[in-house]
């Protein structure tokens, strides 16, 4: 490779400017009147440019940048230098052509400074990749001149040719000239209709894209060869933004560099450090008073501010900046919003229920009455004394609000609700589908990933080094299998650790119930169960925060080992392992409340101990839920607030403020220069990268599962949830479009994965609620004892019935309390909660019959509440169709359409084929008419009257 040394610049003395050489500028191919050095001083190259939008002749359109850093001479600040690199040069004179980096050197009276090998490297390496982009068709200009010290940033654009050919690569479906009429409701669904539009007009955006459509354009995979089909009026919006930076991305990943060891695309580069960023722009900036109208300023203010908060989201323009997949998220969690709403009312209505009947449930009447005396046994050993049963009256009561008939209703209720929402958000996807043209799309396997590549690079070179003829070669299980291993060692140790802290806790909580019940002040003992409960469910919180943040990472690594070929492989795996352990991180401390404590406790004289000197936790006399329903609001909001909100806005407003003071620090600008506007790419620059959209998902399937798992034990669940998710559309949306560089768009007609997840958390949502309802709640106790010993069909006598009776002379040595008579007098007989024989039986403490009768009616509430839920929810799936009428009819419609369109493009050509044969042979027969010895002289004008038609 040899330097053009015709493309140097001649130094100037003023203000650093350099007059590029004429000779070289009329080489390249531009007009004497665009390159006048006197009108270029007079204008403001920034602003002809829209400030970094469009290359320097303010007409080619940038669609994607890459940025490098370099090690700027500490003699001065270095000079300008723009590269140009031109397609049409390259066609006309390609032996002249640039090569990228070294088109331009600089004469600045001084030797280049020395650079490390590792820098020249990278510096060959970008010189190589970018001629090969330039081969592709693809035109570049190298900008270093910038405000940023020691950045330099390459532009990209894609001429009308390129987008052609990749589209068609891509089978991109582009709209064509052929516009037909939508099906239109009649009668009374169309006034229906008309009037839920008037109704909602205030909650609909004020965007173009967002309005009823009555007629929609054809669209057809885009062919070079078929271009006349296409409304190509104006070809500068024919491909919008999104879709030119998506081709340059495919030619960005296939497009190798040879020079290292392997072949590598931008994501190698990117790895390497060949490259620091690359990411498309943003239309331009989205507030001030000057700012152009552009879909991201309509976006920050329809979309991603919280005052429109009420207003319905403008999807198919969030598609359209963004591209399909972002757009399918946010339409996904604007469904899973709406769906809230029902379910939040629902819930209200449970609880205000829970509210209205508190002061009408015998139960917790019985226990608060301080007239039954009922003396039950200690809660610890020796430091504990005697208890009142009364003075457990306020959680009595407050586990009515949740432990209550209308909670079981409920539970069907939100099994009924998410299998509704995964068939309307099933009909949803198709309606998107259609309206973006993504009906017939197929994903197609995606290019290998570089550590793939690699990989599979290592390995035949080692068996190239055994003198081994090997084919392509491919990464086995084999090969893989050192990664399984660790994967599978990796997750049990995580798992097996989360176990550890909850069991942690558990120790906490046994410890210090015995601590404060050595407290000499009554007020200390008596809250000894509320400031236990609440001071481990913080721990428990701020444990699960950490985990969350330190399996995220560890999952990625274990991703990272096992080498998948393809991203979608790699996501997929990622989101799993991320999903199983922030899963069991999230929900552990849950189960165990629900379905373990006081469930291996014993009894007194025979308790269970840890450690031999803790004994295991014992439920409050009004049972576990109340305790459950509290650790599942604290985590489930501490979750919401610090994780999803607080974190959402801090880290990220954090990270770009030390990127600010960085880049601040390295800056060495005059004041004229600081003064001046950044250009389009420095400014995106400093955003923070889009890290994809798994964090997002993950946050809101968590959600999903604190909804949906154990609503019977918390109904304001959804409600917690709606006002969450209302302020994270928003949240989600201003980082989205103010915070992060604009996402490369990539087209997809599904959610993936997460559909899957979503439906088996509904489908486990059954069983834990009616295992919740069956054992954790005191509902089928309550019905056995109403049926089945209630003596006049009554609740009244329940809470004696489920207590069995111990003499305190049974206690083991050690064990009985150190003040027997705290309560004033002395306790023969005390109580406790469980189904057992009482001391004067013969088989005393014995598990009594009444035991086995309500254990039996639970497992039998559990297989006929799970069985008859799960056929109503298939039932449901089954009723509600995935595709709707109206949409089936439509693509039916495109395809007749379609066929219609072709089938009279052959006919025009057979008509023309027929009239040039008919031209031809007119023009035969006049030919023939001419004198013999004219025709025999002019045979070749004879020859060419037949050939002529031919040329059609």
């Amino acid at each position: 490779m040899r330097v053009n040394k015709k493309y140097s610049c001649l130094p100037a003395e003023e203000k650093g400017i350099h007059i590029i050489n004429i000779r070289a500028i009329e080489d390249i191919g531009y007009d004497q009147h665009e390159s006048t050095v006197l009108n270029s001083l007079s204008k403001n190259p920034d602003a002809d440019c829209k400030y970094g939008l469009y290359f320097r002749d303010g007409k080619r359109k940038v669609d994607y940048i890459l940025v490098y850093h370099y090690k700027k001479s500490s003699a001065g600040r270095t000079l300008t230098r723009r590269v140009h690199h031109n397609d049409s040069s390259a066609r006309s004179a390609k032996q002249d052509q640039p090569l990228p980096g070294k088109g331009v050197q600089l004469e600045t009276g001084e030797s280049e400074p020395h650079m490390d090998y590792h820098e020249d490297d990278k510096r060959f390496r970008r010189e190589e990749y970018e001629g090969n982009l330039v081969e592709a068709g693809l035109e570049l200009e190298r900008d270093e001149d910038t405000k940023i010290h020691g950045i330099g940033f390459v532009k990209i654009h894609a001429p009308w040719n390129v987008l052609c050919r990749e589209a068609e690569f891509l089978k991109l479906k582009m709209p064509t000239k052929k516009m037909y009429q939508i099906n239109q409701t009649h009668g009374l669904l169309k006034k229906i209709n008309s009037v839920i539009q008037k109704i909602t007009e205030p909650i609909q955006p004020k965007v173009a894209e967002h309005k009823p459509q009555t007629v929609k354009r054809l669209s057809y995979p885009f062919s070079r060869e078929k271009q006349h089909l296409f409304d190509l009026s104006d070809r500068d919006s024919f491909f919008d933004s999104k879709t030119r930076s998506t081709i340059v991305y495919e030619i960005l990943k296939r497009t190798t560099c040879t020079k290292a060891k392997y072949s590598m695309g931008i994501t190698s580069l990117l790895a390497n450090g060949v490259y620091s960023a690359a990411y498309p722009l943003h239309d331009g900036d989205y507030e001030g008073e000057n700012v152009e109208p552009n879909d991201r300023k309509l976006l920050c203010e329809e979309w991603a501010s919280y005052g429109v908060f009420y207003k319905y989201q403008p999807i198919d323009l969030v598609r359209k900046y963004f591209g399909e997949k972002i757009g399918l998220y946010f339409a996904w969690l604007g469904v899973y919003t709406q769906m809230l709403i029902p379910a939040s009312i629902v819930g209200i209505i449970v609880f205000l229920y829970g509210c209205a009947t508190v002061d009408e449930n015998i139960p917790s009447m019985e226990m608060c009455d301080q007239r039954n005396n009922i003396t039950m046994c200690p809660l610890c050993d020796r430091t504990c004394s005697y208890w009142k049963m009364s003075s457990a009256c306020a959680t009595a009561r407050a586990s009515h609000l949740f432990d209550n008939p209308a909670t079981v209703f409920f539970s069907v209720f939100m099994a009924l609700w998410a299998a509704t929402f995964m068939e309307h958000w099933k009909r949803k996807q198709m309606r998107l589908n259609y309206r973006w043209d993504l009906t017939g799309f197929e994903e197609e396997e995606d290019h290998p990933r570089a550590e793939y590549e690699a990989k599979v690079l290592e390995k035949s070179l080692r068996k190239e080094h055994k003198h081994k003829e090997t084919d392509k070669e491919k990464l086995t299980w084999k090969d893989r299998f050192p990664a399984y291993l660790t994967n599978f060692v990796g997750i049990i140790f995580m798992v097996g650790l989360t176990f550890a802290i909850v069991f942690g806790v558990i120790i906490y909580r046994i410890s210090t119930a015995a601590a404060l019940a050595i407290s000499s002040t009554p007020s200390g003992r008596s809250s000894v169960r509320v400031t236990v409960t609440a001071t481990a469910v913080i721990i428990n919180l701020v444990v699960i925060i950490i985990l969350d943040e330190v399996y995220g990472c560890i999952a990625r690594w274990l991703t990272q080992i096992e080498v998948p070929k393809t991203d979608k492989n790699f996501e997929e795996r990622l989101i799993f392992k991320a999903f199983l352990l922030k899963f069991v991180n999230a929900y552990t401390p849950i189960f165990y409340v629900a379905f373990f404590k006081g469930r291996f406790v014993g009894r007194p004289g025979d308790y269970v101990y840890i450690f031999h000197s803790f004994r295991m936790e014992e439920c409050a006399p009004g049972g576990c839920l109340m305790e459950l329903c509290i650790q599942l609001s604290i985590i489930m909001l501490g979750k919401q607030l610090i994780q999803n909100n607080l974190f959402e806005i801090g880290i990220p407003k954090m990270k770009k403020f030390i990127r600010y003071m960085k880049l601040k620090r390295r800056r060495s600008l005059d004041h004229e220069e600081h003064m001046k506007k950044k250009q389009r790419y420095e400014v995106d620059y400093n955003l923070e990268p889009f890290a994809g959209l798994t964090p997002e998902y993950m946050e809101m399937i968590i959600q999903f599962g604190f909804v949906t798992l154990f609503v019977a034990s918390f109904p304001l669940a959804p409600l917690f949830a709606l006002l969450n998710n209302i302020i994270e559309i928003r949240l989600d949306a201003k980082k989205f479009v103010t915070e992060l560089r604009r996402p490369v768009a990539v087209r997809a007609k599904d959610i993936g994965i997460w559909y899957n997840i979503l439906r088996g958390i509904g489908k486990l949502a059954v069983i834990i609620n009616a295992f919740v309802i069956s054992f954790t709640s005191d509902f089928i106790p309550r019905l056995v004892y109403l049926y089945m010993y209630s003596e006049n069909g009554t609740m009244h006598g329940f809470v004696n019935h489920t207590l069995s009776s111990f003499n305190v002379s049974d206690f083991q040595a050690g064990t009985a309390p150190n003040d027997p008579m705290d309560l004033g007098y002395e306790v023969q007989i005390c109580r406790y909660k469980d189904y057992r024989e009482p001391p004067w039986s013969e088989n005393k403490y014995d598990i009594s019959k009444d035991f086995w009768a309500v254990l039996a009616a639970r497992l039998a509430f559990v297989i006929v509440f799970q069985n008859l839920v799960m056929f109503m929810s298939d039932f449901v799936d089954w009723i509600i169709p995935d595709i709707p009428k109206d949409i089936s009819q439509q693509i039916h419609k495109e395809k007749v359409l379609m066929v219609e369109v072709f089938m009279r493009e052959e006919q025009g050509k057979l008509q023309m084929l027929e009239t040039w044969k008919d031209k031809d042979k007119k023009k035969g027969e006049n030919c023939n008419n001419h004198s013999p010895r004219l025709s025999r002289s002019h045979s070749g004008s004879l020859s060419s009257c037949h050939s002529y038609p031919l040329d059609v």
